[in-house]
């Protein structure tokens, strides 16, 4: 059997979805299951237990023997929740406990990081794990994320078999219930849908036009893939990112939403909030020579090419 944590989630759901296309059809799938929203991502795969979040290292302990593989997704992703002991409680503590288990059971385990870690990018975004301890995130819950990594890469006691993967800037389906922690692309559709056009930030950096801020966007088809890859591979233990390695702009992605569409472009600039500035991050590119080294080669999408397998596949047939 494979846990997925965050199941009825925007990642773990999908995760699931694709470990089904490959008849993995024994998934445990743990999460709070209280958001109606969230739990439609669960209508039509296949999963043989839900275990609620609260009891789930209870049940682990009870059926370790069972379990071939973790995916630990489930985390507290907002980033602007100040509740540090709830982020240390639902995200760094979680996954130490976790963890412990993986160790003493001999169960691989992937573990969901971000690239939130990274900050403003002033040590680049390089995955060398030397450098991990020196990132500077701009929020409790990238800290959150930091403090983990950084406790893993101490421990002497580690699983036979880890990864933890720094994702970048998810999209795709199964991201509807997120509201305004949802991909740009998903606003994106919806405001255009509403009002035939895109609002972006202005630029408040000199070096940077407005809308020609940049971002790693990367497709949660290509994030489960890489998920799979690693499920099967079982070797090279560290921290990974998880981009497309290519920054793009929110210029780009929004004329992708809007050619997906087939509407005229029509894009207003709108001023970034004060309070935001200072932590705005106007450039991020994931470095994925790392993971290219050991073997993954798979051909990540293009922004165009997810915009509109996301928008014409998913967003128009909801």
């Amino acid at each position: 059997m494979i846990v997925v944590t965050g199941a009825a989630g925007f990642i773990g759901s999908y995760l699931i979805h694709r470990l089904n296309q490959d008849n993995f059809n024994a998934i445990i799938a743990v999460d709070k299951f209280d958001n109606a929203e969230k739990n439609k991502n669960l209508t039509g795969l296949k999963i043989k237990e839900k275990v609620d979040r609260e009891v789930f290292i209870e049940w682990l302990d009870a059926h370790y023997e069972t379990i071939e593989f973790i995916f630990h997704i489930g985390a507290r992703t907002d980033t602007a929740e100040f509740d540090i002991e709830l982020l240390n409680k639902l995200n760094t503590q979680y996954t130490k406990d976790i963890w412990a288990r993986c160790c003493k059971y001999q169960i691989p385990l992937v573990y969901a990081s971000s690239a939130a870690t990274y900050g403003l990018g002033e040590s680049g975004y390089d995955d060398d794990e030397s450098q991990i301890p020196n990132l500077k995130p701009l929020n409790p819950y990238g800290q959150s994320k930091q403090d983990f990594d950084v406790w893993a890469l101490k421990q002497k006691e580690k699983p036979f078999f880890w990864v933890g993967l720094k994702f970048f800037n998810v999209y795709g389906p199964n991201e509807y219930h997120k509201g305004r922690m949802a991909s740009v692309i998903w606003h994106a559709y919806n405001q255009i849908m509403k009002t035939g056009k895109m609002k972006l930030f202005k630029s408040h950096n000199p070096e940077f036009k407005d809308g020609e801020q940049m971002r790693d966007f990367v497709y949660v088809k290509d994030v489960a893939d890489v998920c799979m890859f690693f499920m099967h591979h079982r070797k090279n233990s560290g921290i990974y990112n998880l981009g497309s390695g290519k920054a793009r702009t929110f210029k780009d992605l929004t004329k992708a939403v809007f050619r997906a569409l087939d509407k005229p472009e029509v894009i207003e600039f709108i001023d970034t909030p004060a309070d935001i500035r200072d932590k705005y991050q106007y450039f991020t590119e994931a470095n994925m020579e790392k993971i290219r080294k050991i073997g993954y080669d798979k051909p990540f999408h293009t922004l165009e090419n997810g915009a509109s397998d996301y928008v014409r596949n998913y967003l128009m047939k909801r």
